[in-house]
């Protein structure tokens, strides 16, 4: 399987990385490794995350809860298509 990154999920994860890093650059760079490491194991098991029950396919459309950020995904024809990534705090992000 093939992961590949919306705009608006390489987005989100600058988003995070740059907000944590101007407190403590280490933990930004934990935490970028940790949202890879996890969404690299996606590649074996795509079906680990969670339905979205909300969306139009929620067999498709998951979300992997990755430490304290989720990572919303879509599995298609052996692709795994990042959408959207956030810290558990904030606000669901629009798929």
């Amino acid at each position: 399987m093939k992961v590949t990154y919306s705009p608006e999920s390489i987005g989100d994860l600058q988003r995070v990385l740059e907000f944590v890093e101007l407190k403590n650059p280490f933990a930004a760079r934990r935490i970028a490794i940790d949202i890879q490491e996890g969404i690299e194991k996606l590649k074996q098991f795509p079906s680990v995350g969670l339905p979205v029950i909300n969306a139009f396919d929620p067999e498709k459309i998951r979300d992997l809860y990755i430490s304290n950020y989720t990572a919303r995904y879509l599995v298609e024809n052996q692709r795994i298509h990042i959408l959207r990534v956030w810290h558990n705090k904030e606000n669901e992000k629009n798929s």
